[in-house]
């Protein structure tokens, strides 16, 4: 309880750099999930019209998702240098993969039956895909989205390491002063926004679920 007192003390003394800290970290993670679902979302549809290349693509995907963090940080590092923009490059990367798998699974998971018979009624293809594919696919994808919001809260705290700025100064700024309490005051804050992310997006899954998945 102590330590905990110790972070909310140190935060409540350095309030000026805890908020630009606390709004860069909220920033880069949104600029990030906003990119890779811009990305993820179309590559996950693509995929999922073309099966011939589905199993490469979902495979090179997964790939990805067991890269390192820290490794895609520093691998944009000699490319794009230190700051903002490398931090958003890599934490972008590390993003798309859930939200592509997901978008590719809930798009085959819509039953054929069910576009043959929009097709039937006169559908075209892009009403299908807004009016019957998009809507039945939507509760999955929003599960690869909840999957990437916590994975990209938590690895925007490796942004510090190369200058990207965020929470994650805190806890560097702990382990260099072997101060539990200054990392504890970048890393209670981190850990309640991936629990706010997380229970907000659980809710609007459950929420767009048909009645009988809900129970």
């Amino acid at each position: 309880m102590s330590l905990l007192i110790g972070a909310f003390e140190y935060a409540q003394r350095n309030p000026r750099f805890f908020l630009n800290s606390l709004e860069t970290h909220v920033i880069l993670s949104l600029s990030a999930l906003t990119l890779a679902f811009l990305i993820g979302l179309p590559s996950g549809i693509l995929v999922a019209r073309h099966l011939v290349v589905a199993p490469l693509a979902i495979n090179l995907t997964n790939a990805l998702r067991v890269v390192p963090s820290l490794a895609i940080l520093f691998l944009a590092y000699p490319y794009l240098g230190l700051g903002f923009v490398p931090a958003l490059v890599a934490i972008t990367i590390l993003a798309i993969p859930p939200i592509l798998i997901n978008t590719y699974a809930g798009f085959r998971s819509v039953p054929d039956e069910v576009v043959e018979s929009a097709r039937g009624m006169g559908m075209s293809t892009a009403q299908i895909l807004r009016w019957v594919e998009f809507p039945l696919a939507l509760p999955v994808i929003i599960a690869g989205v909840r999957t990437a919001t916590v994975e990209v809260i938590a690895s925007a705290t490796l942004a510090a390491f190369i200058g990207g700025g965020g929470l994650g100064d805190f806890i560097l700024r702990g382990f260099a002063l072997f101060d539990a309490r200054v990392m504890l005051a970048g890393a209670i804050p981190v850990a309640l926004l991936a629990l706010l992310a997380e229970g907000v997006l659980a809710t609007v899954q459950h929420q767009l679920s048909p009645p009988a998945a809900r129970s």
